[in-house]
């Protein structure tokens, strides 16, 4: 059997899962991709809103990246604030390369690119599709799909994918563990969108005692704040008058990841195997990258290398963002005095500056080998 004829299927089409379709598909399969939503992330309900340069080559043979590239915004400053004043600024062009280190755009936008992508090779996410059930072995799984008239279908593809998020039916259904802990803080936030256009190309952290306010950008006129302070929206420094507020939801952060990401020919990508904080802007990147390294692993027939491959830098991935998280949500007082006496410091250090830039930019995990100038 040549291997653009193997039977592929994808749960979950979100932007893990849309990922996987379009890298399949460009290789000459033709994966057939379900999800149990009515369509894609609602735009004004993204949870994710950086693309980070590793993401942005990974996307660039497809050529979704250009399409990125064009609709959402460089963020070129990163800066954190204590007590009114500015510990330090990080400036993510120092990082070079083909890509911005980082580009904002919501996830919504994303998945939307990535559903026009893979249109053009004719492949359709079937929507309100659920997987009900995996049976058989893992080697040959036996699956149970139910629509949403409640008509159900049975199938044995030769691999299957789960892309389906935290709460991944592929996952509890081949029973893959997903050991991990929760934070203790709630994190809060709000999308606000201002009556006239705002600086976009700005991330700001404002560290209070205890507890942080975050200003993430998410277009020119829609600005995020996040915060482990349930009483946040009266610290926020609104950029002009007269801000809406359209969005707002509460989270508890949780590090938990598979011990494999792989049993037989069932794979995991994206939130199905790990979650974490969204410090550093790396889930839907670290999930994408999942994608298109299985991607790439199954045109070359050699998928059982996926877990061995991946778990590295998804543990390295989750141990830094775990080590962020802890960082800006300190309580202690002589703890948060010391990190503000001495992260201004670091930064100056050019070799500590480079790893934080590679980190945002996502040139920290092995670069893509089918790229040739990946970094």
């Amino acid at each position: 059997m040549g291997a653009g004829h193997r039977s592929i299927l994808i749960a979950g089409a979100g932007a893990t899962g849309l990922a996987a379709a379009v890298e399949l598909a460009r290789r000459g399969f033709r994966p057939r991709i379900i999800d149990s939503d009515a369509g894609p992330v609602p735009l004004t309900e993204s949870r994710a809103l950086g693309i980070n340069a590793r993401t942005l080559t990974l996307l660039s043979p497809s050529r979704v990246a250009d399409t990125i590239l064009q609709e959402g915004h460089r963020i070129d400053r990163f800066r954190v604030r204590s007590g009114g004043k500015g510990l330090f600024e990080i400036d993510p062009s120092k990082i070079g390369g083909r890509f911005p280190a980082i580009q904002a755009l919501a996830q919504g936008h994303t998945e939307r690119l990535l559903l026009g992508k893979l249109s053009d090779y004719e492949v359709e996410p079937e929507w309100q599709t659920v997987l009900e059930s995996v049976s058989g072995t893992m080697d040959k799984p036996h699956v149970t799909l139910r629509r949403a008239d409640g008509s159900r279908e049975e199938l044995d593809p030769d691999i299957l994918i789960g892309a389906d998020g935290a709460h991944s039916a592929v996952r509890k259904a081949a029973g893959f563990d997903f050991p991990g802990d929760a934070l203790e803080e709630s994190f809060h936030l709000a999308d606000y969108r201002y009556p006239q256009p705002i600086d976009a190309h700005y991330v700001e952290i404002s560290l209070f005692n205890p507890g942080m306010v975050g200003r993430i950008p998410v277009s020119r006129d829609t600005v995020r704040y996040i915060s482990t302070l349930p009483d946040f929206e009266s610290h926020i420094e609104h950029p002009v008058p007269g801000g809406e507020l359209v969005w707002a939801a509460n989270f508890r952060i949780h590090f938990r990841h598979v011990e494999r990401m792989s049993k037989g020919n069932v794979f995991l990508a994206g939130d199905a195997a790990h979650i974490h904080s969204p410090a550093g802007a790396r889930g839907m990147n670290l999930g994408i990258e999942d994608a298109c390294w299985l991607a790439y692993l199954i045109s070359e027939g050699r998928e059982q290398d996926y877990s061995g491959l991946r778990m590295p830098a998804v543990k390295m991935v989750l141990k830094q963002t775990y080590g962020l998280t802890r960082l800006v949500t300190m309580h202690h007082p002589v703890a948060t005095g010391l990190r503000n006496f001495f992260a201004p410091l670091l930064i100056r250090i050019p070799g500590i500056t480079r790893r934080i830039l590679r980190s945002v930019a996502g040139y920290d995990t092995p670069p893509p080998v089918w790229i040739d100038d990946a970094q």
